[in-house]
């Protein structure tokens, strides 16, 4: 599924949960000291297609691409205020890494990533039903349980990124809510292919998409 799909799924979800939202009762709003959890299905599509170069700095003539995923994640929410909040997300997604270009198109990597982010929120209306937010916050990226294809050898560096963020709590019922929330995040990390032989910098700057559901404490 790729991001473009499950935006259109969290699109469609959050239409619905506005309509029907209206023909509910009593809903636990947003205030200083509330807790939400959202548990969401989460798209992580990488904006790579970096040139590949040799150690020298030479062209290769091809280039790094990263396959997108989806994955459950997790993210939890503290308010500071009523408008202010505190998001961590935690979850883990698998990328095929491949080499292309000119009659290539070799797979040379499979690595899972941890990539938390802790952003700061501000919530338009943390009273109402619908309640869009935006935020700014900083990721770190941690390569794990690589796996080497075809021959090659590929060295990922961790490191931190930034991202900037959109999304939405829509009260259904109680503490229940729909939640869709969107991450631009920005990345370059240095992959070394062969021992260094070739050479990449990455900017894998993902675009994040993720629906759920979640419950205020």
């Amino acid at each position: 599924m790729t991001a473009r799909r499950l935006a259109l799924i969290a699109g469609l979800t959050l239409a619905a949960a506005a309509t029907g939202a209206h023909a509910q009762e009593a809903f636990t709003p947003a205030a200083r000291g509330t807790w939400q959890v959202n548990l969401r299905a989460t798209s992580v599509s990488p904006d790579a297609g970096d040139p590949i170069v040799t150690a020298a700095g030479a062209a290769s003539g091809l280039k790094a691409d990263v396959k997108d995923d989806v994955m459950p994640t997790l993210g939890v929410t503290y308010f500071i205020t009523d408008r202010l909040a505190v998001e961590v997300i935690a979850g883990t997604t698998q990328h095929t890494v491949k080499a292309e270009g000119p009659g290539t198109d070799v797979v040379v990597h499979k690595t899972w990533v941890l990539p938390p982010v802790v952003s700061a929120q501000y919530h338009f209306a943390p009273k109402a039903r619908f309640n869009p937010y935006v935020g700014a916050g900083l990721n770190y990226m941690i390569f794990y349980s690589g796996k080497d294809k075809n021959g090659f050898t590929v060295d990922l560096d961790d490191g931190f990124g930034y991202a900037l963020q959109a999304g939405a709590d829509i009260a259904v019922k109680g503490p229940y809510v729909v939640n869709v929330d969107v991450k631009k995040v920005w990345f370059e990390t240095d992959a070394k292919i062969n021992g260094g032989a070739l050479k990449s910098k990455v900017n894998l700057d993902p675009m994040v998409v993720s629906v759920g559901v979640g419950r205020r404490f």
